[in-house]
């Protein structure tokens, strides 16, 4: 053997241990959801409690949470901290969801960190589900690695989601409505309830405000728990301009301060709100330890470094001779539908669109989903997921027949991505939307060596 054939032989090693524990990470019933903390809590007990060792900020709402926390990451990364991010669900690659200043987990540390975790629930008995284990992975690793801040966004809820195991400086609420409803209740004051169950006692919360009768709920929550409530609308502010070539916003702070000209570089008008929530969260964190303090100048400077893989991502692809037009958004519920509808009306006014989507069977969205449907030209349906997406040929029979007239089904999501790009030519938007799940896949398949989407 060669000495130039040994790292070749190790490095494959290192890949098969990395594979098999993604494996094992999948075999946790992928889609189980267990809500509950008492698994959550003993299994930190055997980990020394690595959540009490992190400064932290926890994120709950229905839409919006990745935005708010992306851009909380990227401008404390800009003012020079060390940042660990948590969010789900990924695109690509598992490794997206643990991320310090904008790198992922490498594969050795992802390997170790399951391997310790297996062994750990091996011995103890507990069986967590797959969030709950990746919940508890990064804990531990944002610990070992001495972040200087963590960001968790929770999973699904709040009350009983197993990210709820902290103390953090800072907790947000970004924007609520229907989802979930078999977990989280079928009427806004249920669910908004549950997303309230992040707030702890005596710490501040941040909140958009927008849904009907969710102020009250929160407020009440709020009041209970001594916990100030920074509210948009009343004690911060926001706007923006969403154009073309020009996404440009104005915020006031809780001081009454106001920054002018923000570069918003996350495109949509439900993005401003996004913003001025991460903005929010800075100056009330930076109020209450005033080591996160973040200038004007590095806030400018880092929101135009913001990048939300997968969530109104404009992509530019080559197919046969000539570039083509990729709308990559991770809309799955009908409010995340809406904003999406929103941004086309007002960035692609009489542009041709071509739409490929597929949802989880167990979403309900037609009255959004109509309105979409209605503004685009052709609707190829798909399925991204074999055991929760709902089928092609399902979501044919739910379609009304003037919907039915410009609707095929291809269930290969890269066969429905060819059949959408086939006709079309430079000036056409194809817009992929329904399931983040969809997304990843067709994110793998328009640009197959981009890797993990933060690397």
């Amino acid at each position: 053997m060669t000495s130039t054939q040994a790292p070749a032989k190790s490095a494959d090693v290192r890949d098969a241990r990395y594979e098999a524990a993604w494996a094992y990470l999948d075999s946790l019933q992928f889609f189980r959801i267990k809500l509950g903390l008492a698994t959550m809590h003993q299994l930190l007990e055997g980990l020394g409690r690595p959540q009490e060792r992190l400064r932290l900020i926890h994120i709950a709402g229905t839409n919006g949470k990745g935005s708010v926390a992306i851009t909380l990451a990227t401008l404390l990364a800009e003012a020079g901290f060390r940042v660990g991010l948590y969010t789900s669900p990924h695109l690509v690659d598992v490794r997206e969801r643990f991320v310090i200043n904008g790198l992922p987990i490498s594969k050795e540390a992802f390997t170790s960190q399951i391997e310790a975790l297996r062994r750990l629930f091996d011995q103890s008995g507990l069986h967590p589900t797959y969030f709950e284990c990746t919940t508890l992975l990064a804990l531990n690793w944002f610990a070992e690695e001495r972040v200087d801040v963590a960001i968790l966004e929770t999973g699904l809820g709040g009350r009983l989601d197993a990210t709820n195991v902290v103390r953090p400086m800072v907790s947000v609420i970004t924007d609520i409505s229907r989802d979930h409803e078999q977990y989280l209740g079928t009427d806004i004051a249920s669910i908004v309830a549950e997303k309230a169950g992040i707030i702890k006692p005596g710490v501040p919360v941040v909140f958009s405000g927008r849904s009907a009768g969710s102020t009250e709920v929160i407020e009440d929550f709020a009041k209970r728990l001594d916990s100030r409530l920074y509210l948009l609308g009343r004690d911060f502010r926001a706007k923006g301009s969403d154009g073309q070539l020009d996404y440009s916003g104005i915020y006031r702070n809780v001081a009454g301060q106001s920054l002018l000209n923000l570069p918003l570089s996350l495109p949509g008008a439900h993005q401003v709100v996004n913003a001025a929530l991460a903005l929010a969260a800075l100056e009330t964190l930076a109020a209450n330890f005033p080591v996160f303090s973040v200038s004007a100048e590095q806030i400018r400077s880092g929101l135009a470094k913001v990048r939300w893989p997968g969530r109104m991502e404009y992509l530019s692809v080559p197919f046969q001779g000539s570039e083509r037009h990729i709308l990559l958004e991770g809309a799955h519920n009908e409010a995340g539908v809406e904003a999406l509808c929103a941004a086309l009306a007002d960035r692609e006014a009489g542009r041709e669109i071509v739409l490929v989507w597929g949802n989880m069977a167990d979403k309900h969205m037609e009255a959004a989903r109509s309105t979409l449907f209605a503004r685009v030209s052709r609707i190829i349906l798909t399925q991204a997921e074999g055991e929760r997406s709902a089928t092609p040929q399902t979501l044919w029979q739910s379609l009304n027949q003037e919907e039915r007239a410009k609707a095929r089904c291809i269930v290969s999501v890269e066969e429905a991505l060819n059949a959408a790009m086939e006709p079309a030519d430079s000036r056409t938007l194809i817009c992929v939307a329904g399931s983040l799940h969809l997304v990843g896949r067709a994110r793998h398949f328009l640009v197959p060596e981009a890797g993990p989407c933060h690397e």
